[in-house]
């Protein structure tokens, strides 16, 4: 495993963050258990979570299932650098959701009692609050820092003008502002290309992707329908009609390279400027295994420019859409 700085910040993550959504709602405790464990093993030390994963939605299931897998010892929590998200709501009350000084207080409280650990090293908000000031979330995230509960602040879903307000009113505040954003972004949507990535380089956030295979557009979907028969299904039944041509090149392309579509797929936003490590979401531990080749795959500029004219980004703003 490789490992890399998570944006200005001083801590060492791997280069393959360990998303839980599917703990707790596609997969079971056990088995949620078996793949940190194999994860540990695979040298990943990030893991990412949130207040609201998990079946029933909203009531912290995946962050319950987190937490009894670190009650059980054995190092487990020390060698994590944890991840969780707040905003959405988990109630009726208007105050359990946004990000108030009150919730952000709350969410960070019950996050640690469902993760039975007594800090959070990345904190992030999962979306904008355009109703809440910036200097409210500071004081409030500053408290919490203060008292050690919370060692980082992350964004996500984040504008690249929400990046750079959140960090000038943080420069204001004296608070070191956000170290990371997550971003839906790979080959198939490279939009933050244009505003969010250079945000996050000048001002020094590591960007970690999620959907990196856009659901399963970017894993093989055309070879594994041929070979079971299944319809694709979610955010790769949406777009697999208008961009089937791009994805048959693109597979046609990985079976060129003897690599697998969601290696490719893994492997281009590590080369990517200002990209940390893009987060998987296993179903099994098989899943994670087949991921874990991204981190040795080399892509020169032949191939990476083949992948850029199979999938095309919108170019650099404001060029792309001005002279």
């Amino acid at each position: 495993m490789e490992y890399t700085h998570l944006g200005r910040s001083g801590v060492s993550v791997s280069r393959i963050c360990l998303g839980t959504m599917n703990f707790g709602a596609a997969t079971p405790e056990d088995e949620s258990h078996q793949i940190m464990e194999a994860a540990h093993e695979s040298g990943i030390n990030f893991f990412d979570t949130a207040n609201t994963y998990g079946r029933p939605r909203a009531e912290g299931t995946t962050e319950q299932i987190i937490g009894n897998w670190f009650a059980a010892g054995g190092g487990r929590r020390d060698r994590t650098v944890l991840a969780t998200k707040l905003y959405g709501g988990k109630g009726e009350w208007p105050n359990d959701r946004f990000l108030s000084a009150v919730n952000i207080r709350r969410s960070c409280e019950d996050s640690l009692r469902r993760l039975r650990t007594d800090h959070i090293d990345l904190f992030q908000m999962h979306h904008v609050d355009r109703a809440t000031p910036w200097e409210e979330i500071w004081s409030a995230f500053d408290v919490l820092h203060t008292q050690g509960k919370i060692i980082y602040a992350g964004s996500s879903n984040f504008a690249g003008w929400h990046i750079a307000k959140a960090q000038e009113a943080a420069a204001r505040w004296r608070f070191f502002g956000l170290v990371s954003e997550q971003s839906l972004y790979n080959l198939a949507e490279r939009s933050v290309e244009l505003e969010v990535l250079p945000a996050c380089r000048d001002y020094g956030l590591g960007v970690i992707p999620w959907s990196p295979l856009h659901g399963g557009l970017l894993g093989g979907i055309l070879d594994r329908q041929e070979q079971t028969g299944r319809r694709a299904e979610g955010r790769a039944a949406e777009t697999l009609q208008q961009m089937r041509p791009k994805v048959e090149a693109y597979e046609t392309f990985c079976t060129e390279l003897g690599e697998s579509p969601a290696a490719v797929a893994l492997g281009w936003l590590l080369h990517q400027p200002a990209v940390t490590a893009p987060i998987i979401g296993p179903r099994t531990a098989g899943q994670l295994a087949a991921a874990l080749r991204a981190v040795e795959l080399e892509l020169g500029a032949k191939e990476l420019a083949r992948l850029d004219e199979i999938f095309p980004g919108p170019g650099p703003a404001p060029e792309a859409y001005a002279w």
